[in-house]
C-alpha cells in the first residue's frame, strides 16, 4: 500500500437501483459520507457521493436521466439531505424518502439556475 493513501481515489459506477446497497455496505464497513455533487451530462446528470475510510476515497458515481427519481440516502447517512436538497433546486433531480425534504426551497437564489431543466421550462413558458 501506498505512503501517499490521500492520493488514491476509486470511482466505481453504481445504477440508481444500486445506491441504497453500496451506500448501506460502505457504511457497515466504516467509510463515512465526505461530499455529494452533481453536474449536467448531456439529456441527464452524473451525481457523485464521495466516501473516506483512512484517507482513501471512494466515489460512487451514478448517472440520472431528466426526471428520473433517486432514492434518498439520507435515511441510511443523515446529513445526505443537505447535499440532496441541493441537488433538487440546483439541477431539478428527485430524492425519493428523504430524511428531512425543503421540498425545493432548500436555497433562495436571485436567478433560476441553467442546469435545472424545470427552470428552462418556466423561462420558455414566460416568454411565450
Amino acid at each position: 500500500m501506498s505512503d501517499k493513501k490521500y492520493l488514491i481515489q476509486n470511482f466505481v459506477p453504481v445504477t440508481a437501483s444500486e445506491l441504497l446497497g453500496k451506500v448501506q455496505d460502505l457504511k457497515a464497513d466504516g467509510y463515512r459520507l465526505g461530499q455529494a455533487c452533481c453536474t449536467k451530462l448531456g439529456d441527464g446528470f452524473e451525481i457523485m457521493y464521495s466516501f473516506d475510510k483512512d484517507h482513501e476515497l471512494l466515489n460512487l458515481k451514478m448517472a440520472v436521466g431528466e426526471g428520473q427519481e433517486v432514492e434518498s440516502i439520507s435515511n441510511i447517512i443523515w446529513h445526505a439531505f443537505i447535499y440532496e436538497n441541493e441537488m433538487h433546486d440546483l439541477f431539478g433531480i428527485s430524492f425519493g424518502n428523504s430524511a428531512l425534504d425543503y421540498g425545493g426551497h432548500f436555497f433562495k437564489v436571485a436567478e433560476p439556475t441553467p442546469w435545472n431543466p424545470k427552470n428552462e421550462e418556466r423561462k420558455a413558458e414566460q416568454n411565450g
